[in-house]
């Protein structure tokens, strides 16, 4: 049986507040003091599994204004559903009982812009790049950010296809996985 944790909806809503905070500016910075460092010792409660690009520029925990232990973050370049990142997903869903995951793409990303110029990259990046190419193959638009918000579904999906764990969790209702698109300039999330 899976711990108790918030509702992927409320899960949401607290993503979609803390994004808002950042977007104007407004962010709490709560949780992230000597004091909940020490709290967490005995354990983590993450509510929101976040599958984001590697890109500096794109930081989860600002991003949706969480503190330490808020969020359980996965990063890797192009947001892609790797054997560790599907693994990683699967641990916080079925022991911290997380109920919404968010794979987050964002405007440039390199790795997308890699994968539509194609060509040889080297083993480990091809490998990865591997990862994206079926994206570029269903966007009718092949500019980068088109290709990014087609991968983030794509990714979404191949976490389902890929995971029992993941698949029952949402086929029993309580877990959701959503995409989105971060914007460099306004640090803005959409929700696709």
């Amino acid at each position: 049986m899976r711990p108790e944790n918030l509702t992927w909806e409320d899960a949401l809503a607290r993503l979609k507040s803390g994004n808002a905070n950042f977007v104007n500016d407004s962010m709490d910075g709560k949780l992230q003091d000597s004091s909940r460092r020490e709290e967490l010792t005995g354990g983590q409660h993450p509510f929101a599994i976040i599958l984001s690009c590697a890109d500096s520029r794109v930081v989860p925990e600002l991003a949706f204004d969480a503190g330490l232990g808020e969020v359980f973050v996965i990063r890797v370049a192009g947001n892609t559903a790797n054997a560790s990142s599907i693994a990683s997903i699967e641990y916080a869903v079925a022991h911290l009982g997380v109920n919404l995951i968010v794979v987050l793409g964002h405007e440039s990303c390199g790795a997308v812009t890699a994968a539509i110029a194609g060509g040889d990259n080297g083993y480990n990046l091809n490998h990865l790049l591997a990862h994206i190419t079926p994206a570029v193959a269903a966007s009718n638009d092949h500019s980068v950010n088109a290709v990014v918000k087609v991968n983030a579904n794509l990714t979404c999906a191949a976490l389902s296809e890929r995971s029992a764990i993941i698949r029952d969790a949402q086929g029993s209702g309580d877990l959701k996985v959503v995409p989105a698109f971060y914007n460099l300039g306004t640090g803005g999330i959409d929700w696709l």
